[in-house]
């Protein structure tokens, strides 16, 4: 545990305060709120009663007479508490004591109040009794304002990640992303369900590792005594219930890759996946564009999003691109009919990294990743993959050498995967085997596992259907104008917390001289420090044994060393 701060160590001491005047800090009670601040607001009239609870943010004490500012979950109010309404009697302690010496912004408190109208026109609570409803013992990093400008604000995204509770009390605009992300899914689910699909679940944890190719997490079920995956992907679940005879299914799926992070990159992640019986691509194409149009309006009003410097406009119809024409337009190269050699040597002739593990697939993915990919800035639909790149996908009714496809591309990022499903089971087996040949080869994208169970359903039948994924993290990026999947997770993976320390004011004064030199004889550091012998003896002697400093002695002088 990180050593308390001065501001720590008093609200610990105000709390065995609170207990002796015998307040409880933390009560059980339901407390019988009546209003919001919002309703307030939007309802306002003066000298109605109302009962309020939530976070004190900025408490202005004057004497007799104090303002503060109250946030609950529909915004802020402004507080007054007159020490005469809340204490009618000769005993004024509730006012004096409790409310002046030992409540804190970042207190929750219930107010009984009516309401009023400031001499500037504030809608106001007139507080006629408060009840401590949770003491807060550690102080919100909230910013200071001086002379209109904003000093501290809490802005540094490794902090905000790790304290996302603390983020959305003192960043209000955070919350907005998180309630577009509900609307999102809400638009989502209402346009399936209205379609007259059905929303599933699929397994979590599952024997074999399928529907994509990604490298999974492994645990251990001791009972069964095997070795289970986290899901990497739910569609060959999902496909077995359409064998099953649902005519279509849907799920908003938690998936996991024990894969590299950045900021379009969490090791958890949040998929759709749809999946339609007697549709083919062309039929989901047009579904898809609705879909997301409807998203968008639902989200934010318009069809339009601003991202970064783009405007984006999710208006159907957006445009369609095979990746043979696409890969033609942007580099010359005209990928069709070639063999894995020419298109090694081409891509090569680009100047893309490529090996040997490569397979044809693999290689026409690098090429459009490198050079056509990030073109794409409205919403486009690239159709038509190789069959080499789309092992679960249907081979084109015109061209067997390609699959019946579509990826959506919304500023240069892939948001939509769809296929003409599969449904020839020995097709399929065949497709899963040269899958196992290139993991076999070093393919680290290739699925080196098959699915027999699966297998097994197809024979069975499954009748011609389409189905989608959308990733659902990057689609509230483009809508929310987030650069980086952490702002639309509540709690992104984070590497481990290093240990903090907390340091007093004088041992900030000789650290802060300390950084800036590196390395400094002890009596210069004393002298440029400016504290007093006491203050300076317990100040370095704290930094040394928070391992923040090293007292080296010479042959002529105590040398001072930072450790970092």
């Amino acid at each position: 545990m990180s050593q308390l701060s001065e501001q720590e160590l008093v609200r610990r001491e105000k709390l065995v305060k609170l207990r002796e005047l015998g307040v409880n800090p933390y009560p059980a009670d339901l407390y019988p709120v009546t209003h919001t601040s919002k309703q307030i607001k939007e309802n306002f009239e003066a000298d109605k009663k109302v009962v309020i609870a939530g976070r004190l943010m900025m408490i202005k004490v004057q004497g007799k007479a104090s303002f503060a500012e109250l946030q609950d979950a529909d915004g802020k109010i402004q507080v007054y508490f007159n020490r005469d309404e809340i204490c009618p009697g000769e005993d004024k302690e509730k006012y004096n004591e409790l409310f002046k010496k030992l409540i804190d912004f970042g207190d929750f408190v219930g107010i009984e109040g009516e309401l009023f109208t400031t001499q500037v026109g504030e809608k106001t609570v007139k507080v006629k009794d408060f009840t401590l409803l949770s003491k807060a013992l550690k102080p919100l990093p909230l910013p200071k304002e001086k002379d209109g400008k904003v000093y501290d604000a809490f802005t540094d995204p490794e902090q905000r990640y790790r304290q996302r509770y603390a983020d959305l009390v003192v960043n209000p605009h955070v919350k907005e992303i998180f309630i577009k992300r509900t609307k999102l899914f809400n638009a989502m689910r209402s346009f399936f369900n209205d379609a007259g699909y059905f929303e599933v679940e699929t397994p979590v944890l599952q024997s074999i590792p399928g529907g994509a190719a990604a490298r999974p997490f492994v645990t251990h079920h001791n009972a069964l005594d095997i070795p289970l995956y986290m899901r990497i992907a739910n569609e060959l679940y999902l496909k077995r219930l359409i064998v099953g005879g649902f005519d279509g299914v849907y799920e908003f799926s938690k998936n996991f890759r024990n894969e590299g992070m950045d900021r379009t990159h969490n090791p958890e992640f949040t998929a759709m996946e749809i999946y339609v019986s007697y549709k083919d691509y062309n039929w989901m194409m047009d579904f898809c564009e609705r879909l997301l149009e409807h998203c968008a309006i639902a989200v934010n009003g318009s069809t339009k999003a601003k991202f970064g410097e783009h405007e984006i406009d999710f208006k159907a119809p957006y445009a369609r691109v095979t990746m043979a024409d696409s890969i033609k337009h942007f580099t010359g190269f005209d990928i069709t009919g070639k063999s894995e050699d020419e298109i090694r040597a081409a891509a090569k002739g680009m100047g893309i990294e490529v090996d040997d593990t490569m397979g044809k697939g693999k290689l026409i993915d690098e090429i459009f990743g490198e050079k056509c990919e990030g073109n794409y800035i409205q919403p486009t639909f690239i159709t038509d993959y190789p069959k080499e790149m789309s092992p679960l996908c249907k081979e084109h009714r015109e061209n067997p050498d390609l699959t019946e496809r579509f990826e959506l591309m919304v500023c240069g990022k892939e948001i939509a995967n769809a296929y003409s499903e599969l449904n020839d089971p020995i097709d399929q087996r065949e497709r899963f085997e040269h899958q196992m040949e290139l993991a076999k080869k070093g393919d680290d994208e290739a699925n080196g596992v098959i699915d027999y169970d699966f297998l097994r359903a197809l024979e069975y039948g499954m009748p011609p259907t389409s189905g989608m994924g959308i990733g659902m993290d990057r689609l509230i990026m483009f809508l929310t104008n987030n650069q980086s999947i952490q702002e639309v997770l509540f709690f992104p993976q984070m590497r481990p917390e290093k240990k903090t320390v907390t340091l007093s004011d004088n041992e900030k004064a000789i650290f802060e001289v300390l950084k800036a030199k590196k390395s400094l004889p002890l009596n210069v550091l004393k002298e440029e420090s400016g504290l007093s012998n006491k203050a300076w003896d317990k100040g370095i002697k704290a930094l040394t044994k928070h391992k923040l400093a090293n007292v080296i002695k010479t042959d002529s002088d105590l040398i001072v060393e930072l450790i970092s």
